[in-house]
């Protein structure tokens, strides 16, 4: 592997100091905008912070006192995953995995809730990825990053890990041995009791443990010697806690650092204390191989080694040895640590960073060049995750819909209608999305299938399907491990917008012979015509589970098409969520408002929040799976006195509750 600049993650430090979502206005002294967390392990930096910033001792931190938990702490538990019949015949399970070093933003001044902005890394592709870090931190903001609770949400609910990140920058990026010091200190009973306060943490907020990347130089072996005593003790208060920590190829053994790019004598003490190491960029084939073989002596799994794929500054243009990774003809050397995937979107002109600009690319990067996983270009020089990677799916429990939310809009719809004309983003509120995007079957002209922010039955996006349709096409939608009972119906909502066709629920109780190959669908007709429709459909005759749902569309002699798919329901009833109760202003600050109430313990997906408005309408103002909301920016309506809002519990199935109210005088 030859980078043609230094691809480290000391890059990071930089990177972390530049915003990857539009800059935010620094909060008012009195500010109510809650942000993600973050801190310095005790000691702070000489002087005084910069605008925006809040410096924190994380020895000062504990549950009862911050403010901002209830914003940051994530609701939705890590869900059970399934590997469905592979896509193609390289895509193999139980070999290498993927983590993502992702900077969602910057360390300070990352909302909490999302942001009235579209243009995010709403990450999509979690079927390919075990694991994602929080990635950022510096030295002038803070170095330990808890991530917020959006991001943590949409991870969960496709059964995917999150990891906070702690980041001791190297000197050449503000780095001091002191935070090291202050990292690994021991109390009097020679415990560290910042281990103790990290897992403690990461329960708080809900997500899965932590990311330690030790990178300031000038150590030596009795500070090495405390890092490892500090690590292990870390690790085990984790694992007892149902946590994982990866510890980063960087300090050795003697203290000082030196990345190696492989696993040896200088990091196998760190590696043996950790669940998984980071290898660094620095790695080649050979080293690799030995690095496998070496975790197999070890007794270790070759894949709990992630070797370093740098994808910050050029994508799916950046060179990679993938035979030394994830070879097509013998099994996979080791798992792959991607960093900073948001190139994805980080690299489109100001003019293409749309929603549909970024899924564009990111599709691209994870499906490959084919756009297909099923159908895979071996000529691509990007072996993209779905070459090499099972894709793994959460659908396996009744209800289960999707409105094919991506968690970011240039508007926000319920029923087909616009509620908000405000672009937005909320990773909290995306769907369980399908895991293979887009498998299309057909013996004639391929469509182009996508998500589009044109318009939407509910949420911000729908999945739209194009072309010219000279032969039946069908379309994999979800892989699904579902129950059926005497009961169960399926639910589609679509819309034609140009062109004939015919539409037909596809759902398969088997797998494909082969992989790629069409699931053994049984095909319901569900109608079509103008406007949104929503078809409820008994699937007479099946017995078993669903192991796949689909759509097959038929046009009539080459006609363009434009079709609209807006949700998709599997359910044996319709349950209506309970209210939450308790509705309260808890901080008010000229139009800024934090709000709070008790949820229903059961059947709540999330909750949303709207502004009744003088002439009867609603507005929708936000939503979130926490039991806390920030509304920002506010302003009195002409004549209005006071301000009426709406929250609800949403199910589910897009079932929603009686409304609460409260009021606010202006």
């Amino acid at each position: 592997m030859n980078p043609t600049r230094r691809t480290v993650l000391l890059a990071g430090a930089a990177a972390a100091l530049t915003p990857a979502v539009p800059a935010l206005a620094a909060p008012r002294a009195a500010a109510l905008q809650p942000y993600a967390s973050y801190w310095y392990p005790d000691s702070l930096p000489a002087g005084s912070p910069g605008a925006g910033i809040t410096w924190r001792s994380l020895t000062s931190w504990r549950a009862a006192d911050d403010a901002d938990l209830a914003f940051n702490a994530s609701t939705v538990p890590l869900a059970a995953r399934f590997t469905p019949a592979p896509a193609n015949p390289t895509a193999r399970a139980d070999q290498a995995r993927i983590q993502s070093l992702v900077s969602f933003g910057p360390t300070a001044g990352n909302p909490s809730q999302g942001s009235a902005t579209a243009d995010y890394y709403a990450l999509t592709h979690w079927a390919y990825i075990d694991e994602l870090v929080f990635w950022g931190g510096s030295s002038g903001e803070g170095l330990i990053l808890a991530p917020n609770a959006p991001v943590v949400d949409a991870a969960h609910r496709h059964g995917v890990r999150v990891l906070g990140n702690v980041f001791l920058p190297p000197a050449a990026y503000g780095g001091q041995l002191q935070w090291t010091r202050d990292l690994v200190r021991k109390d009097a009973a020679g415990r560290y009791p910042l281990a103790a306060r990290l897992v403690a943490v990461a329960a708080a907020y809900g997500f899965d443990g932590w990311f330690v990347n030790a990178e300031t130089g000038g150590g030596n072996t009795a500070l090495g010697t405390d890092m490892l005593g500090f690590l292990r003790e870390l690790t085990s208060l984790a694992r007892t806690a149902g946590q994982r920590i990866t510890w980063y190829d960087s300090m050795t053994v003697n203290g000082t650092v030196s990345w190696q790019g492989a696993l040896n004598s200088q990091n196998e003490p760190f590696f043996q204390n950790a669940d998984d190491m980071f290898v660094d960029f620095r790695w080649t084939a050979a080293k690799l191989a030995a690095s496998g073989r070496r975790a197999g002596q070890l007794g270790r799994d070759r894949y709990q080694l992630r070797a370093g794929v740098d994808v910050e500054s050029n994508g799916w243009n950046s060179s990679v040895d993938w035979d030394a990774l994830v070879p097509r003809d013998k099994a996979h050397v080791v798992s792959l640590g991607f960093y900073r995937p948001e190139w994805t979107r980080n690299h489109l002109p100001a003019d293409g960073r749309t929603p549909g600009g970024f899924h564009a690319a990111d599709d691209r990067f994870w499906t490959g060049r084919s756009l297909d996983p099923a159908r895979p270009d071996t000529t691509d020089p990007w072996r993209a995750p779905a070459v090499s990677v099972a894709d793994r799916s959460t659908v396996a429990s009744l209800p289960f819909a999707s409105v094919f939310n991506t968690g970011h809009g240039l508007r926000w719809y319920e029923d087909g209608q616009v509620t908000s004309d405000a672009p937005w983003n909320q990773l909290g509120l995306q769907d369980r999305l399908p895991s293979r995007r887009w498998v299309v079957h057909t013996d004639g002209q391929r469509p182009s299938v996508a998500f589009d922010f044109a318009d939407a039955w509910h949420g911000g996006s729908s999945v739209l399907v194009t072309g010219a349709l000279d032969r039946p096409a069908v379309l994999d939608v979800y892989a699904t491990r579902l129950p059926l009972t005497s009961g169960t119906v399926v639910e589609l909502t679509h819309r034609t917008d140009a062109g004939p066709v015919t539409v037909e629920l596809a759902v398969a109780t088997g797998d494909p012979d082969t992989p790629g190959a069409t699931p053994p669908y049984t095909y319901f007709p569900v109608g079509s015509g103008g406007g949104w429709r929503t078809a409820t459909v008994r699937l007479t005759g099946l017995t078993g589970t669903v192991r796949a749902i689909g759509v097959r569309l038929t046009g009539a002699g080459g006609a363009e098409l434009r079709w609209r798919l807006g949700g998709v329901a599997v359910r044996d009833a319709a349950p209506t969520p309970p209210a939450p109760s308790g509705l309260r202003i808890t901080a008010a600050s000229g139009g800024d408002l934090r709000l709070a109430w008790n949820p229903a313990r059961d059947g709540v997906r999330h909750h949303t929040l709207h502004r009744l408005l003088p002439d009867g309408t609603r507005r929708f103002l936000g939503g979130t799976c926490q039991p806390a909301f920030f509304a920002g920016g506010l302003r009195p309506e002409q004549g209005e006195s006071e301000a009426r809002f709406e929250l609800r519990a949403v199910g589910e199935l897009y079932t929603t509750s009686a409304p609460v109210t409260v009021t606010h005088r202006w």
